[in-house]
């Protein structure tokens, strides 16, 4: 048995049964291990942010995590952007880092660098292996970190990997949470139940539908609303729940709506902010004279102090929130006519599937989705909370695997696609039910809008030549085609439909490439 036998079994054991994989020379007698340990499956990624970003996915969904396996620090730093958005959405997600041999490191070879400082800049937990015989205890460790909700990044040197053993004890651990802080607790419920106007900002891992169902009676007793942040993680959303309102994207709207509330409670939720600093605007979108309560997120398990507040503000028979008892929950309709942004998301929300998983990278194309897809059947929903675009498909690879029986939908970007098309091959190679619908404004649009809203409303060439596209024209169906993925192209609200409903009914991947109207 070699200690890569260990990392392994330990890694079963402590409920991890997914490696999302690049591997290189110092990673060998991990990919030598997986024959022998079946529990764990692997699944390859042409490039280390589809490994990243799967993880993201597949944590995301299920609130556990899934393992990577990266190559040195360069593998590590190819992975870092879609880690960035994991850590943003409080995402459980275990890297496993290969190091250069323990005897050849200081020998200073071509591949050598500071992993630890890379691994530092997106984990909340982190640890070298310094002996071989420590293999079990510090993967043990390294999971029981990530499920508190952040990224854990274990570094193993080469030469323990191979290391033999004759016999070895798995360790389990169980994941440390912080306490609740009761006193936080009666202020918060104190400050809702005085009948001023109130918001509740729920944090990722209360968005799912038990923690929204909790929150509803929250509501109904206090009267408070209910907001998310402009890009939550997770959320469950369809009928039975209450509307959540997301913190708008652009400053105006975000401090609009903050400045109607005389008291905002932040339950695991990050305190809202621009996301970019704008001359004259606050960073901090909720107003200095707005009562503030934060009961902090990481750390904590967050379903019992969703629990707590509930009990402290007491609960109403039969509750609804105002705005559910309002909504008449009637699906909407296929629109007609070309794909402007508006139509693309209508169309969408009009076919999407029961139970589907809903994972954006639309950008400027699918500002109006959130809204429009109120009425639609219960989905989930996953967002770019980090900002760092090229996420989506790869999220969409983690999330098919984290929930093989829901239909995934991957509304993403055309030029943030670019970024991890390799994605397409592991949805080919796996099979994975996902349908890609590719946003094609042949530009990068989001650019263009902060252009005009810093005032550059007819920008030149050097400018066009960072925000176009279209020379030469990416050709999505030919491209998909050539990574496994069957593809078509639709122009008008009823081929987009008709094409969706063929492609969730059909087993395995689809792109549908929408060229859509700016």
């Amino acid at each position: 048995m070699t200690g890569a036998d260990i990392i392994l079994e330990t890694a079963a054991a402590n409920g991890v049964d997914i490696c999302f994989a690049n591997a290189g020379t110092t990673e060998i007698p991990i990919v030598a291990a997986l024959d022998r340990h079946p529990g764990v499956r692997a699944v390859l990624g042409l490039f280390e942010g589809v490994c990243t970003g799967a993880a993201d996915g597949y944590g995301r969904v299920l609130n556990r995590p899934a393992m990577t396996l990266l190559h040195l620090g360069p593998g590590l730093a190819n992975g870092i952007a879609y880690l960035h958005n994991a850590r943003r959405a409080e995402c459980p997600v275990v890297n496993l880092i290969g190091e250069h041999a323990s005897w050849h490191r200081d020998a200073d070879p071509p591949l050598n660098s500071d992993i630890r400082s890379l691994a530092r800049t997106v984990s909340g937990w982190m640890r070298t292996t310094r002996q071989a015989g420590s293999l079990s205890r510090d993967t043990a460790a390294v999971i029981a970190a990530s499920r508190v909700g952040q990224i854990a990044s274990l570094i193993i040197p080469a030469d323990f990997q191979a290391s033999r053993f004759d016999n070895f004890r798995v360790v389990k651990k169980e994941p440390a949470y912080r306490s609740l802080d009761t006193a936080l607790m009666k202020e918060a419920a104190s400050a809702m139940t005085k009948g001023k106007k109130t918001a509740m900002l729920l944090g990722n891992r209360l968005l799912r539908k038990d923690g929204l169902e909790i929150a509803q009676r929250i509501s109904a007793a206090t009267g408070c609303d209910l907001l998310a942040n402009t890009f939550p993680g997770y959320i469950d959303r369809g009928k039975g729940l209450p509307i959540v309102k997301r913190v708008p994207y652009f400053p105006e709207g975000a401090l609009k709506l903050m400045s109607g509330y005389e008291t905002i409670v932040l339950v695991g939720a990050h305190d809202p902010v621009t996301f970019f600093g704008y001359e004259g605007t606050p960073s901090r979108v909720i107003p200095d004279t707005t009562r503030t309560i934060s009961i902090p997120g990481p750390g904590y398990s967050m379903m019992p102090v969703l629990e707590h507040l509930e009990d402290l503000v007491g609960k109403k028979k039969n509750a609804l929130s105002t705005a559910e008892e309002r909504h008449a929950w009637q699906a909407p309709s296929v629109p007609t006519g070309p794909l402007t942004s508006d139509v693309v998301c209508s169309a969408i929300a009009a076919v999407l599937p029961e139970g589907a998983i809903v994972v954006d990278e639309g950008i400027t194309t699918t500002f109006p989705f959130y809204s429009v897809s109120h009425t639609s059947p219960s989905h989930g929903l996953l967002a770019i909370t980090g900002g760092s675009i090229g996420y989506g498909m790869p999220c969409a690879v983690g999330a098919s695997f984290a929930a093989p029986d829901r239909p995934v939908i991957n509304i993403q970007a055309d030029g943030s696609a670019m970024y991890t098309v390799q994605a397409l091959w592991t949805m080919a190679r796996e099979n994975l039910d996902i349908t890609t619908l590719i946003c094609n404004n042949r530009g990068y649009n989001i650019i263009a809008v902060e252009l005009e809203r810093a005032g550059l409303k007819d920008f030149g060439e050097n400018a066009h030549r960072l925000v176009d596209i279209d020379h030469p024209a990416i050709d999505w169906v030919s491209l998909s085609h050539s990574l496994g993925v069957p593809a078509v192209r639709v122009d008008d609200a009823r081929q987009l439909a008709d094409h969706m409903k063929r492609s969730i009914k059909e087993p395995g991947p689809h792109l549908i490439e929408m060229m859509v109207k700016t």
